[in-house]
């Protein structure tokens, strides 16, 4: 095929021609059925909507024995169970907190909110998960906790993580919020740090709208943070008997209900994604600049949250990766770019902006994130990562290889698209 069009395309849909997938859709999220609306109907007419409910009690006995762990609080967010499993550790004011750049912003910010400093290490191009073997050179004497994230749902290399951690006395708090379920070595993911934390906002695989937990195996802390969460009382106490700084962050007995059902139906789903990321692995891995990121050995089960293969703009003639992204729209396949900007690099980072969250500054008055870099993460981020969401691992064998055909189609009519790239540029 000539690299210069004389004449409209009849190729691409994003060009005039032909789409992959011709109208048909991917399943919808979040789902739900009658176990739901029976759970929710339950929750009112029982009265009992907050605490002193029943819900959230079964919830969190059955998500700390899912996730391998005897304890379990659940909160209002993920992004607060961070905060939460942070304050739990007592960190001094200033503290240092090793985070990757690539992840929801609330990793670190959290880490703010904690009035302790967040040092960013980069991930690892395999896994995009925390390198660790760039740890040590991000370790100082003000280092307090690691937060490494299960990217995408992949554990990440977590032995190496917690001999480094263990070595020099450092608490690890998993960020699990893309990872219920999955497990490393045959471990549940939260089980193998500190603590775990977990998100259920709407997008995620386990979900009740807006919540999260966290869960541990150490008795002190899972007290910390259930006094945290609890406006500072402790169990055995009077109810205003407030013993600790603390808060209302307590789950509604109406998301813990849409939780138990969940629950019971998430086993069943990661089957699906992970069959079907099995499949895309073996056959998008046989296109030309297209490498989905491995699973790795220690990773017996997967999360699938979301699902990354790396584009190799190149091997498609140049075109760029949101130009490549939107033709694949155009093909019926809803993928994206994922996080487009590092933590680092957002203006509030840049300017520390941090409100009245200043420890930063005792410990590090010469703090400057603009000069902070982490090539692998900037590489994944700007020019490399396309993400299939989870829902679309929920599709038939016959979705999956329309999203292997449209890829392909791509490839084949790399030229074709590579004028359209030319003509969106202007």
């Amino acid at each position: 095929m000539s690299s210069k069009l004389s004449e409209p395309s009849h190729h691409l849909a994003v060009s005039g021609g032909p789409t992959i997938r011709n109208g048909k859709r991917f399943p919808s999220w979040p789902q739900y059925d009658e176990a739901e609306r029976t759970a929710l109907s339950r929750v009112l007419e029982s009265g009992k909507w907050g605490v002193a409910g029943a819900e959230t009690e079964a919830f969190e006995k059955a998500f700390a024995l899912y996730q391998h762990c005897r304890h379990c609080v659940t909160m209002v967010n993920g992004s607060l169970t961070l905060r939460n499993a942070l304050l739990a550790g007592n960190p001094e004011t200033g503290s240092e907190v090793i985070v990757p750049p690539y992840t929801f912003l609330a990793t670190a910010t959290s880490v703010l909110e904690a009035n302790c400093t967040p040092v960013f290490v980069d991930i690892d191009p395999d896994t995009y998960c925390l390198d660790p073997r760039q740890l040590e050179a991000a370790i100082t004497p003000r280092t307090r906790a690691i937060i490494p994230v299960h990217l995408g749902g992949q554990p990440a290399a977590m032995d190496d993580i917690m001999r480094i951690a263990r070595q020099h006395h450092l608490r690890v708090i998993e960020d699990c919020a893309h990872a219920h379920g999955a497990e490393y070595n045959g471990r549940r993911v939260g089980s193998l740090g500190d603590i775990g934390s977990f998100s259920f906002q709407s997008s995620k695989n386990l979900c009740c709208g807006e919540g999260g937990a966290v869960v541990t195996n150490d008795d002190e802390l899972a007290e910390k943070c259930w006094s945290i969460h609890n406006c500072g009382r402790v169990r055995d106490g009077a109810w205003y008997q407030h013993e600790n700084l603390g808060s209302n962050y307590r789950l509604s007995q109406f998301q813990a209900a849409i939780l138990n059902e969940q629950l019971k139906k998430l086993d069943a789903k990661l089957e699906i994604r992970q069959r079907n990321a099995a499949y895309l692995n073996e056959k998008l891995a046989q296109i030309p600049g297209i490498r989905p990121l491995p699973r790795k050995r220690e990773t017996t089960r997967h999360g699938y949250h979301f699902y990354v293969f790396r584009y190799d703009a190149k091997v498609f003639a140049d075109v760029p990766r949101n130009h490549f992204l939107q033709a694949l729209a155009a093909e019926g396949i809803p993928a994206s770019a994922g996080y487009t900007t590092l933590i680092y690099k957002y203006p509030f980072m840049q300017k520390k902006q941090f409100w009245t969250f200043t420890g930063w500054r005792q410990a590090r008055p010469d703090l400057d994130y603009a000069r902070t870099a982490c090539p692998v993460a900037e590489t994944a981020a700007e020019v490399e990562a396309c993400w299939l969401s989870q829902v679309v691992l929920l599709g038939a064998r016959e979705d999956m290889d329309d999203i292997v055909n449209a890829v392909a189609k791509l490839y084949e009519h790399r030229h074709e698209l590579h004028e359209f790239s030319l003509g969106a540029q202007g």
